[in-house]
């Protein structure tokens, strides 16, 4: 086995430990959102979406707890790996992220606890998206983080992005490892009444 074998397998390692995480949190269930839920991770000097490991077919919610569709894989996620590739450009210790549902009350909610856990709050306003990439496939996201980052002064470890175009809004959370950002969204999960 090669070294980088070796580290493909820690990799995955790790996410699969962050998925069984999210899998026993009857509570997250609420946060899952109609485009599911995806966790991903990025290998050290992961450069393209097809490298960064995810879970194939997202988390979906079967009888009444998260459970992954598939197993971890490389190459099975793109919004999300986009989006984790993207946001390493501006802070490289970020190499995992999750997304999970937006409402108003799931707003205020993760608002509240940002403030009570000192973390920095962001948020895209796809209402300000250039024309040009309204309804282009894969060409908002350098767009939306350039965005977050210009408004916040660099890439917070909890935003959201707002309806646009045949797009569902969204609150991503992004850390240097997967069972970070699972352990945050579990405990923003069992604090949230719906």
């Amino acid at each position: 086995m090669t070294n980088d074998e070796v580290r493909m397998t820690n990799d995955e390692g790790k996410l699969d430990e962050a998925v069984r995480m999210l899998e026993g949190c009857r509570e997250f269930s609420k946060l899952v959102p109609e485009v599911r839920v995806n966790i991903v991770y990025a290998p050290e000097g992961a450069e393209r979406p097809d490298q960064v490991l995810g879970v194939d077919g997202r988390i979906t919610v079967v009888a009444g707890m998260p459970k992954a569709s598939g197993p971890i894989r490389a190459g099975v996620s793109d919004h999300m790996a986009r989006l984790v590739l993207e946001t390493r450009r501006h802070d490289p210790s970020i190499r995992a992220g999750i997304n999970f549902r937006w409402n108003e009350t799931i707003s205020r909610h993760v608002q509240d606890y940002c403030t009570t856990k000192g973390l920095a709050f962001g948020s895209i306003d796809r209402a300000v998206e250039p024309k040009e990439l309204i309804g282009k496939d894969k060409g908002s996201i350098p767009w939306k983080v350039k965005h977050l980052v210009a408004a916040c002064g660099s890439v917070p470890p909890v935003f959201y992005e707002s309806r646009g175009w045949g797009k569902e809004p969204l609150f991503f959370l992004v850390g240097s490892d997967p069972a970070g950002v699972a352990i945050r969204a579990i405990e923003i999960a069992k604090g949230l009444t719906l």
